[in-house]
C-alpha cells in the first residue's frame, strides 16, 4: 500500500508544477506588427502637426510682413494730393494729360501727387528697387543676427523676394467700387455745375508680394486699399 501511495503523491506534486508554470511573456509576431503600425501612425502625425505649424508660422509672419509693407506705401501718400499741384489734370483734344509722373519725376523723392504712382511696382522685378519705406527709403534685409545686410560694396541689400505694386484709379463719387475712365467728366447742366476731369476720387490700391526661391512667380500676401476724396 505504501508504494501506490507514494506513486499517487509524485503524481500530484507534478501536476502541481505544471499548474503553477509561469505563462510565456515575448510577444508574437503579430503583436509586434501591430505596436510598430501604431508607434509609426504617431510618428506620422507628430510630424504633419509639426510641418502645419511650421507652415502657419510661416504664413502669419509673411502676413505681418506684407501688411506692413502695404501701409508704408499708404503712410507716405498721406499728405499728397491727388494730381500735380501745378499742372493739375487736364483734356487736351482726346488726350488726358497730368496722369503719371510728370517731366523732370524720375524717382520716389520726385513724385508729388498720387496719380504719379499708378501702375509702379517697388521691389523685385519691378520698376524701382525696393520695398519702400513711409519716407521712399529701401527697406534693407535683415539677417539673424538683426543686423543689415549689405552687398560686396557694403550698399544693404533689398527685401530678398518682396515687392509692392501700385494701382491708382479714377473713382464715381457715388460708388468707390466703380472705376471711371480717366477723361469721364460731367456738364454743367441747369443748376447743376458740373464735374471736372479733375473732380472724381482716387481709390489707391497696394498689392504686396512675395516669390520665394523656387516659387515659379510672384504671391499675393497682402492688399491694402483707401479712397482719396475729390
Amino acid at each position: 500500500m505504501v508504494r501506490p501511495m507514494l506513486r499517487r503523491l509524485r503524481k500530484v506534486a507534478g501536476q502541481a508544477r505544471v499548474a503553477t508554470r509561469q505563462p510565456s511573456e515575448a510577444f508574437t509576431l503579430i503583436e509586434t506588427a501591430m505596436a510598430t503600425v501604431i508607434i509609426g501612425v504617431g510618428v506620422v502625425a507628430m510630424v504633419d502637426a509639426q510641418e502645419a505649424f511650421t507652415r502657419s508660422t510661416l504664413w502669419s509672419s509673411h502676413a505681418a510682413t506684407g501688411t506692413f509693407l502695404a501701409n508704408e506705401i499708404r503712410e507716405m501718400a498721406r499728405h499728397m494730393t491727388r494730381h500735380d499741384p501745378v499742372t493739375g489734370l487736364w483734356i487736351d483734344g482726346e488726350d488726358v494729360l497730368g496722369w503719371g509722373p510728370e517731366g523732370g519725376e524720375v524717382s520716389v523723392a520726385t513724385f508729388d501727387d498720387l496719380d504719379d504712382f499708378d501702375g509702379l511696382t517697388f521691389g523685385a522685378g519691378g520698376d524701382f528697387p525696393g520695398p519702400i519705406n513711409a519716407y521712399g527709403e529701401l527697406i534693407p534685409e535683415i539677417g539673424d543676427d538683426g543686423a543689415v545686410l549689405t552687398d560686396e560694396d557694403g550698399q544693404p541689400l533689398s527685401m530678398t523676394g518682396w515687392s509692392q505694386r501700385i494701382t491708382v484709379e479714377k473713382v464715381s463719387p457715388f460708388d468707390y467700387s466703380t472705376s471711371l475712365p480717366l477723361a469721364f467728366n460731367e456738364a454743367a447742366s441747369g443748376d447743376w455745375p458740373g464735374r471736372t476731369v479733375d473732380g472724381y476720387p482716387l481709390k489707391v490700391t497696394v498689392t504686396v508680394l512675395y516669390q520665394a526661391a523656387f516659387d515659379p512667380e510672384p504671391v499675393e500676401v497682402a492688399r491694402v486699399s483707401w479712397v482719396v476724396p475729390e
